[in-house]
């Protein structure tokens, strides 16, 4: 039902919802993601939000909407939103604290990491139903020969490193990883313990194809 067909006398339209009944995705009591869209709350303009939850390390993965920018709000604990500017073709860290925010604009490719624990992040959509496009989607869908001769690889390494990627991550690590090593930026800045910044990091220097919905 398109929004300017929205009854607002009848007794179906919403106006409240608990965000506890929307869970996106859970990867532990520490790291979920709830979700408000025009599918939960039918009077929703356009605009939905997710709101999110992380301990220290924990990232959002690589991913871009189609369909909507965001604009990512710290509520509590801290984090790193990182994109690629593809007018620029460079990589922009920005590190938020309560009461900052990041802007991500529509399609271009982001992820945000939790450098403490208990972070919590809102992000908001100016469309009301989110698209995505996750990076695991793209590792593990396309085939490691293309891959491979595209950009002159190993097939079998590609195939050995791409291996334990079978379903979308979403928020990364897996709970089943058991590297212990630093996370680096792809400018070589590296990462503190348990994938804290150190000094200086956040300033700025699908089987089928198809669209993912959240």
């Amino acid at each position: 039902m398109a929004l300017s067909d929205m009854d607002y006398a009848s007794p179906k339209a919403q106006f409240t919802f608990d965000l506890k009944n929307g869970v996106f995705y859970k990867k532990d009591a520490r790291n979920y993601i709830n979700l408000l869209s025009i599918k939960n709350l039918n009077t929703l303009g356009n605009y939905s939000l997710l709101d999110i939850y992380l301990s220290t390390g924990n990232v959002i993965e690589p991913h871009y909407h189609q369909n909507a920018s965001e604009l990512v709000y710290c509520i509590s604990g801290a984090a790193v939103v990182s994109i690629v500017n593809p007018f620029t073709a460079k990589l922009l860290n920005f590190q938020i604290q309560p009461g900052q925010v990041a802007n991500v604009p529509q399609g271009w490719w982001h992820y945000e990491v939790a450098t403490v624990d208990n972070t919590h992040l809102l992000a908001i959509f100016d469309a009301p139903v989110p698209e995505v496009i996750f990076g695991s989607d793209i590792l593990r869908l396309t085939p490691a020969s293309v891959w491979a001769h595209t950009y002159c690889l190993n097939e079998a390494k590609v195939k050995e490193t791409f291996a334990p990627i079978q379903s979308t991550t979403i928020i990364g690590p897996p709970s089943s990883c058991k590297q212990a090593q630093p996370m680096r930026t792809t400018q070589g800045e590296e990462a503190g313990a348990h994938g804290q910044p150190n000094a200086g990091y956040g300033n700025p220097a699908y089987g089928q194809q198809g669209y993912r919905t959240l």
